[in-house]
């Protein structure tokens, strides 16, 4: 039994939402439970939507927030709320494939001593047929530890992982932009084990707006303040430090079609 763990804010499109609630309740293997964390006001529209969407299916549980905290402080609130330790993660844009839960819980279940498992995701642009890009990555626990001194070791949106293990590793805290992988490298530190399906699971919507999101002084300064943290934590030698720091400065302040022919030839498949 699992629970699947979402956040939406007031800038989501409603009819991203639709799709991505419509892809969880079609699923070979639905979850027990749906937590919707409302992080701030909603669009009347939104509204609508995810209270239909609940009067329909009894297992949704909805946490509203009075006021916009950010994705990791919502799904930090989120987590309290889900009943079951096995909790799945996604985001109210994409769509998770039809079998990704079946597939992702009985790994899980047959292997107890991975702690969070996630997959491939295929980037899609205006419709899900219209493939863009592949995020692959690799797939073992060892490989996975060596791999995430250089980039993230887990694509978030499609992340299943163990709540009391998360717990345990402080949860998500607040590091803009870096939530997500700031978790992984804390877990790993305290010995998790980490694994990634080497097929897609989820499709991931994307745009050339997202290109420039993942730009700009603000991007560089913050990640150039994560690789200092993760250093500090004895995860990355001095050395890789300034290299990721470097490399990962100049990432960002190019201009944005040459970052997103960068994601899409070098980075993503």
């Amino acid at each position: 039994m699992f629970s699947i763990l979402l956040s939406v804010y007031r800038k989501e499109k409603t009819e991203f939402l639709t799709e991505a609630l419509k892809s969880i309740i079609e699923q070979t293997l639905p979850p027990d439970e749906i937590v919707l964390v409302e992080d701030g006001p909603l669009l009347q529209e939104q509204e609508n939507v995810i209270s239909q969407f609940a009067a329909q299916h009894g297992m949704v549980r909805i946490v509203k927030l009075p006021q916009n905290q950010g994705l990791g402080k919502a799904l930090n609130e989120g987590l309290k709320h889900c009943t079951y330790d096995l909790v799945a993660r996604m985001d109210t844009d994409d769509i998770a494939l039809p079998d990704r839960f079946e597939k992702q819980a009985a790994f899980m279940e047959a292997h107890p001593e991975i702690d969070a498992c996630s997959g491939w995701i295929d980037e899609f642009i205006d419709t899900p047929d219209n493939i863009v890009s592949r995020r692959t990555l690799p797939e073992t626990s060892e490989e996975l530890y060596k791999f995430g001194k250089s980039r993230n070791p887990l694509n978030h949106p499609a992340v299943m992982f163990r709540k009391s293990v998360v717990l345990k590793a402080g949860g998500y805290q607040h590091f803009p932009l870096f939530e997500d992988y700031y978790l992984w490298v804390r877990m790993m530190m305290k010995g998790s084990k980490l694994y990634n399906l080497q097929e897609p699971l989820l499709l991931f919507r994307s745009s050339q707006d997202m290109y420039k999101r993942r730009g700009g002084m603000k991007y560089a300064l913050t990640e150039l303040r994560f690789q200092r943290t993760i250093h500090k934590l004895g995860y990355i030698s001095l050395t890789k430090m300034w290299a990721n720091s470097l490399t990962r400065f100049i990432a960002r302040i190019i201009p944005n079609k040459l970052r997103g022919l960068l994601y899409k030839s070098v980075l993503h498949k």
